[in-house]
């Protein structure tokens, strides 16, 4: 006998702010999933007004969400209009068409004063809506580049967690969507409501820096001309030490200006901001896998001193070393020797970012 599909049915509370969640058929299973966390369970300890919950259907029928399960709702489209906000829970694809009926609906609904929140991809309906156009807002950072390619008129942050623009509110890569709905919540409810949530969901309140921490940069790995290769392995076996670019144009055995074009092609980069990455790469190895101080780890990577290596740390990551490595350190890390040398507050106002004020 076959399985029986497994249906979800989710139920709005009593009384508060009504916040309806779309949902569509491919429906991203784990965005859906952190509003109903944050908007859709009943606490009971947080008194009458906290927030009523529904889920809208873009499509009839029970609706197909990642993971197999089957997605019954409470209404259409037209509960929308009642909706005080509206989440948006990613998105079918960064270039799957958003229906018309959904646009209008959603533009009804920020006419007259509702508040909409996407997470992930979700930004692309806010953006097809026309909802973002002169604002600022950010999405998953590989769907960064595609979402200012296409939508020239957002000023699209591509190193943050959430932009909150008072009446739209985007998220970064699909956790960060916690992030922002726990920021609503603060903004609703204040900080101890906000902080209570985030204890039932054994999560911080707030995380510090911004989603540039959690991009990886490896080497490229796409060929390059025979001419540059030396100069990159020699750069890399040399992380800790000055590299001049008359330097690096002999290696490489050109002028120095066709080494520039010659390396940029290869790369993508100018050759200080290459070296630049590979030695926070190498910074962010030895601060998650080894014990060693951060002046030695500055002097090992190249930067000098310690200074120098927090200030890029807060600049293109939005915490400081020692920060990082009490959040991404290592399972078991630190037994080993020191290893030798080898080798996005707010971004703009009024806008509100997930950076702490003094990070980034």
């Amino acid at each position: 006998m076959a399985p029986l599909p497994s249906i979800v049915k989710i139920m709005p509370n009593e009384t508060g702010p009504l916040v309806v969640v779309l949902a569509y058929d491919g429906l991203c299973t784990f965005e859906f999933g952190l509003a109903v966390e944050v908007f859709g369970l009943p606490r009971p300890e947080m008194g009458p007004g906290w927030y009523r919950f529904a889920v809208a259907g873009l499509d009839p029928g029970p609706l197909r969400a990642t993971g197999g399960v089957r997605l019954l709702v409470d209404g259409g489209l037209d509960l929308l209009e009642a909706a005080e906000i509206i989440v948006v829970p990613g998105w079918r694809g960064a270039d799957v068409p958003v229906p018309d009926a959904l646009c209008a609906s959603l533009r009804r609904a920020a006419a007259r004063g509702a508040r909409l929140l996407s997470i992930c991809s979700g930004v692309f309906v806010l953006a097809a809506a026309g909802l973002l156009d002169g604002r600022h807002a950010t999405t998953h950072w590989r769907h960064a580049a595609r979402l200012a390619e296409r939508y020239p008129a957002i000023a699209v942050e591509a190193d943050v967690l959430y932009v909150d623009e008072g009446q739209v509110l985007t998220s970064a890569g699909s956790a960060a969507g916690l992030d922002l709905c726990l920021h609503l919540v603060r903004r609703d409810f204040g900080a101890e409501a906000a902080n209570a949530v985030a204890r039932r969901l054994v999560v911080p309140a707030h995380r510090d820096g911004g989603q540039a921490q959690f991009i990886e940069r490896p080497v490229p790995r796409a060929p390059v001309g025979a001419r540059v290769a030396p100069v990159l392995d020699h750069m890399l076996a040399r992380l800790d030490r000055p590299h001049p670019l008359p330097a690096l144009a002999r290696i490489a055995g050109m002028s120095l200006r066709s080494f520039l074009r010659h390396f940029r092609a290869a790369t993508g980069l100018a050759p200080g901001e290459w070296l630049l990455q590979q030695r926070l790469e190498r910074a962010r190895e030895l601060l998650e896998t080894g014990n060693a101080g951060i002046e030695q780890i500055a002097q090992a990577c190249g930067f000098g001193t310690a200074a120098t290596l927090r200030h890029h740390f807060h600049r293109r990551l939005g915490l400081g070393p020692s920060d990082y490595r009490r959040r991404f350190r290592r399972e078991g890390a630190g037994a080993q020797a020191f290893p030798r040398s080898k080798v996005q507050g707010p971004v703009v106002p009024p806008p509100a970012t997930g950076l702490a004020p003094g990070d980034g």
